[in-house]
């Protein structure tokens, strides 16, 4: 099948599983949820493990992946985690999701709270560990989505894929993964998907959209060189202070004025380093800017951007070639994560006529959050669909709206989500797109 054309979406294989189970669908994962994941689900959440250090999360996905039949492979980029289900003839459909926690120390309140402290394998340091992202329900959902994949091998046809990724809140993961060739080892996929819980949304609640639901990000340094000078004289030297605060006010105009009004951009400088002492004028400055897009062209644009305002204003400042502001652009980079319309469209139809209208939804983010899973789905191209699942109970929203507590935000040390709706929809909505996407 090429990747590239997409089969017109049918309800076949559905409708005889309607026919005599489709109702239960939901019944079954939620007795699966009640016997089997909820513990798996705490057992996560209270030994997250940080990014590049995902041993024991690996190891127990594995172990989960292969008591149901699955063929497992560990140490994909890492701590990743391949599992393959081979059942006949049919495309190659993957399933992702991210396993790495965050460096916070937990203060939900759950009984089932992270006490975890791990060293991190990146700065050194030993720091408090919390799935404060909800990467916990993610890979507790894959093992869901396994477990009725396999008790419903007689409805599908194809190659399963399912993908536990490392260090995605690093946004190196799925890069380490393809760097270790993901797909020279396993196949390209010809449909990739992906989740995410969401706090912001109602729990249960399927949230979809056709465009980018993740912004693409690049981080950017600005190195400034002056002429160090005594405060008192600045006419002695090139204050490379001066020289940044034009910068950074320049940079402004990127978004305002070279982008499309309905064109959305960001261009956020959130370090700013630069001297010592009150009456130095020092020879440097630092600049470390986060730059987020929809589209690789808006991403050009504002890459090209930067570096000619940077080296432009050090001309203005009067400085020679040789110490013109150096742009310096970092390997942790992402295109934006764009779902394919005519896929999105399929599974919303499919979403909504098996859940119900009230448990499907099209919100577009307001925020410009960057992921890695495009990493997987660019270069090749492959059609996918990254959708959300909601992990707040309504009545959380009801009273965060009277003057209570408020709802909070993912990465925060008070995140927690709902378990129990959140994780039986996202495997009900990861069930009926693969059994949709792989029919017999």
């Amino acid at each position: 099948m090429s990747r590239k054309l997409l089969i017109p979406m049918t309800f076949a294989v559905l409708s005889a599983f309607n026919a005599n189970a489709d109702s239960t669908l939901a019944n079954v994962i939620q007795k699966d949820y009640d016997n089997y994941l909820d513990p798996l689900f705490k057992h996560f959440h209270a030994n997250p493990e940080l990014s590049l250090a995902e041993t024991q999360t690996a190891a127990r996905l594995s172990k989960e992946l292969e008591k149901v039949g699955f063929s497992v492979s560990q140490g994909i980029g890492g701590t990743g985690v391949v599992a393959v289900m081979k059942n006949g003839e049919g495309p190659l459909v993957m399933m992702r999701a991210d396993m790495d926690g965050l460096p916070v120390e937990e203060k939900s309140g759950l009984p089932y709270s992270s006490k975890a402290r791990q060293i991190d394998p990146i700065t050194g340091n030993e720091v408090p560990v919390m799935h404060a992202c909800g990467h916990d329900m993610h890979i507790t959902s894959l093992v869901g989505t396994a477990r009725r994949m396999q008790a419903m091998k007689d409805q599908w046809s194809g190659t399963l894929m399912l993908v536990g990724q490392p260090a995605e809140e690093r946004i190196i993961g799925a890069k380490a993964m393809m760097e270790d060739g993901l797909w020279k080892k396993f196949g390209v996929p010809d449909y990739a998907l992906a989740l995410h819980v969401s706090s912001g949304l109602e729990a249960g609640v399927i949230n979809v959209v056709e465009g980018s639901p993740y912004a693409g990000s690049d981080s950017v340094d600005i190195i400034i060189h002056g002429v160090g000078a005594h405060g008192a004289s600045p006419h002695a030297g090139k204050d490379p202070i001066v020289l940044g605060s034009q910068i950074v006010l320049a940079l402004q105009t990127l978004v305002s004025r070279e982008l499309s009004p309905r064109q959305p951009g960001v261009v956020t400088v959130g370090s700013f380093h630069s001297g010592t002492k009150h009456n130095i004028i020092s020879d440097s400055a630092h600049l470390q800017l986060t730059v987020r897009n929809t589209n690789l062209e808006t991403r050009q644009i504002l890459l090209d951007g930067i570096k000619r305002i940077a080296e432009n204003m050090g001309r203005v400042a009067g400085l020679p070639d040789d110490k013109l502001p150096e742009v310096i652009y970092s390997k942790e980079s992402v295109p934006p994560t764009v779902n394919n319309p005519e896929l999105a469209r399929r599974l919303k139809s499919l979403w909504v006529e098996n859940m119900g209208a009230e448990k499907v939804s099209s919100l577009e983010p307001s925020g410009m959050g960057a992921e890695d899973f495009p990493m997987f789905t660019t270069d090749p191209y492959i059609p996918s669909v990254y959708f959300a699942v909601g992990g707040t109970p309504a009545e959380d929203f009801e009273k965060a709206a009277a003057g209570g507590p408020q709802v909070a935000s993912h990465h925060s040390p008070l995140f927690k989500i709902s378990p129990e709706p959140s994780v039986t929809a996202g495997v009900e909505a990861t069930v009926l797109a693969l059994l949709d996407l792989m029919q017999k």
